[in-house]
């Protein structure tokens, strides 16, 4: 349900200030990403510290993946939604929990196996940063969709725990915390000592 005047906020172009939030959070990664991996050879984007832990490549194709699956779960949800705004993202518990549990980059950050679906492949292409960056693009684009509506109360069904709705701004916060979590893992991978 919209308050009164977020038709007309809408209307004049305001942004909410999560999306903007966002969008720089996403800016940012990207610009991480590509300062990880372009220009790496092949052996290098392919590299592991240790045996089973993941490459850069993997990191990258990992949060692809990911958003392959998540967006249109996401973008989904906004169809024949009347249009309003949230000024922030407000999570409930159970998302402040999943997010502080299993997604943000901390210590108290539970190890959880990457769901089957987005898994990613032994050897990745190089081409997976242009990838990448082409779906935090659509990342961003989806954003500025969704802050046209009251991202606190649309939920959409999760897809890989299909027994989770998720607001479909508790989605949208998951996505750039689950970036933040992975480029950090892939940062520490170029880092370690022994890489080619």
């Amino acid at each position: 349900m919209s308050r009164p005047g977020d038709e007309a906020a809408a209307a004049h172009g305001s942004e909410p200030v999560w999306s903007g939030r966002l969008i720089s959070e996403l800016a940012a990664a990207d610009a991480r990403a590509t300062s990880l991996a372009r220009g790496l050879t092949s052996q290098q984007l392919n590299w592991r510290a240790q045996p089973g832990e993941w490459s850069i490549g993997q990191c990258l194709e990992h949060l692809w993946i990911a958003n392959q699956v998540y967006l249109p779960a996401i973008a989904a949800s906004l169809a024949d939604r009347p249009h309003g705004t949230a000024a922030e993202i407000t999570p409930g518990w159970f998302g402040r929990w999943f997010i502080r549990s299993y997604i943000a980059p901390s210590a108290q950050t539970k190890r959880a196996k990457a769901p089957k679906k987005i898994t990613p492949s032994a050897e990745v292409d190089p081409a997976i940063l242009d990838r990448f960056l082409e779906s935090n693009q659509r990342v961003r684009e989806l954003v500025v969709r969704a802050a046209n509506y009251d991202v606190n109360r649309i939920r959409f069904k999760n897809p890989f725990i299909p027994v989770i709705w998720f607001t479909v701004g508790t989605g949208l916060e998951i996505t750039a915390r689950h970036e933040d979590r992975h480029l950090l893992q892939a940062e520490r991978v170029r880092a370690s000592a022994g890489f080619p």
